[in-house]
């Protein structure tokens, strides 16, 4: 099962800047860099903080643990730097139309779960800036 969410215009989002989105159990880390787009597990696998907080490393594609300093790849989600030994989940996100939009695989996403400032998900509900998230497949 597959579903594609709508996390909001590309323009609202500034370049070099990290984001958290939260979907469903899943915290993720959305990063701009330029108008490409990346989506990486928020939470450092080396510790328990997240790394939208930290600083988007835009020459290497990567993004470092505030707390730290390990740094991890946009693209792979594995780090580069100690003292994080393991990956953090990377995601397929894209820019459709000026829209952000994610793909999980795997797992069903109902109406109403949060994303970032509990903004809602879902068909017809308000993802940022009030406006419509769209319609998820499945």
């Amino acid at each position: 099962m597959t579903s594609t969410i709508d996390l909001g215009a590309l323009a609202d989002m500034t370049t070099g800047t990290a984001r958290q989105v939260v979907i469903g159990d899943r915290k993720i880390a959305l990063v701009r860099i330029g108008n490409d787009v990346y989506a990486i597990g928020d939470t450092c696998s080396h510790a328990d903080v997240s790394l939208a907080e930290g600083e988007v490393l835009a020459d290497d594609r990567e993004i470092e643990c505030w707390k730290h300093g390990s740094a991890f790849s946009l693209t792979t989600g594995a780090p580069s730097t100690l003292p994080a030994t393991q990956p953090v989940p990377a995601y397929d996100v894209s820019v459709v139309d000026g829209r952000i939009v994610l793909v999980l695989d795997g797992q069903s996403v109902a109406d109403g779960q949060s994303v970032g400032d509990g903004q809602s998900v879902g068909d017809g509900q308000s993802v940022g800036d009030g406006q419509s998230s769209g319609k998820e497949s499945e």
